[in-house]
């Protein structure tokens, strides 16, 4: 089996218990996931949830990533232990951009929340020791499925 099978896939609109492993998945090109596969994730220096990685328990939510490059799309497969989690469902949340100072490591946008456009799931993880790469997949001619894995 491989090494991501054991990880627990929290369905996206099932609050994460603190501490737990999950698997997650992050969206991006392939030459950024070479890079990722390298140096390992750089946290964005902001966003909607503030400074960190971005991911999702929610594969369809990861592959829509990059927005602008759709043929360029490969999802990085994950697990992320999420610490202390903070739950932001709602716009102007008084923690939104501030929880990790707060004491939390990962902040938690529920699905249909009203924060995402699409609706769907997405966690922020401040520190990217919190993730570890299982593999990653990617989409052979846009418009088809993913297959994994791919090295």
């Amino acid at each position: 089996a491989a090494s991501g099978d054991c990880v627990p896939c929290l369905q996206s609109t099932t609050e994460p218990v603190n501490g737990n492993v999950y698997r997650m998945y992050h969206g991006t090109t392939e030459r950024a996931a070479q890079q990722i596969k390298i140096s390992g994730f750089q946290p964005s220096a902001d966003g909607m949830l503030g400074r960190g990685v971005y991911l999702s328990r929610d594969l369809n939510k990861a592959s829509r990533y990059p927005i602008e490059k759709p043929c360029e799309r490969v999802v990085i497969r994950v697990k992320v232990n999420v610490g202390r989690v903070k739950k932001i469902d709602h716009k102007r949340h008084p923690l939104q951009k501030t929880w990790h100072g707060e004491g939390y490591d990962t902040a938690w946008c529920p699905p249909n929340c009203g924060m995402v456009t699409s609706g769907l799931e997405e966690d922020c993880v401040w520190d990217p020791n919190r993730i570890t790469i299982i593999d990653h997949l990617i989409c052979v001619y846009c418009s088809l499925p993913f297959r994994f894995p791919l090295v």
